[in-house]
């Protein structure tokens, strides 16, 4: 099983295989509007515009789990993150990282990657997911990690 293994829905409410992004490197982030690492859009953006030439997405997925940081509908989120931070890698539907209602993709990146001291919960937003062009998870970084630390690595999948 791989990434593109899944499905999710855009922002814009339309259902897309993952398997669309298939031989790109992805970096999958759990976003929310309200929260003190939300200024980490600008530098998520600048790295999909970085490096989407070279095969390279982000994949955005707002999540209200984590202090009620995303209280937005889907119309909202994307409007805010066009106004704020003129965001174009793509967004999805607002989704649950923890909990019964974990969308699928989550629970395999979790489950693939577990966090510190083997715990597979998403411990706040802004976890960052790093994936390389065959669709397996290699990395996984903490919310405090900026988007700019992880030019190496995204430049090692790409290389």
């Amino acid at each position: 099983m791989v990434v593109y293994d899944f499905q999710a829905k855009t922002i814009e409410g339309k259902e897309v295989q993952l398997s669309e992004y298939k031989g790109k490197a992805l970096l999958i982030v759990n976003l929310a509007s309200h929260c003190g690492f939300t200024p980490q859009y600008e530098g998520l953006e600048k790295l999909y515009e970085k490096f989407k030439d070279k095969g390279f997405f982000v994949l955005g997925f707002p999540c209200n789990q984590f202090g009620a940081q995303e209280p937005g509908n889907e119309a909202e989120i994307k409007s805010f993150c066009d106004l704020n931070f003129g965001v174009k890698f793509p967004l999805f539907s607002k989704i649950d990282v923890n909990g019964d209602n974990t969308h699928p993709l989550y629970g395999y990146l979790k489950k693939e990657l577990p966090g510190v001291l083997g715990t597979e919960g998403i411990k706040w937003n802004f976890t960052k997911f790093l994936v390389d062009r065959q669709g397996k998870p290699v990395k996984r970084y903490a919310s405090n990690e900026k988007p700019e630390d992880l030019e190496k690595d995204i430049k090692s999948l790409l290389a």
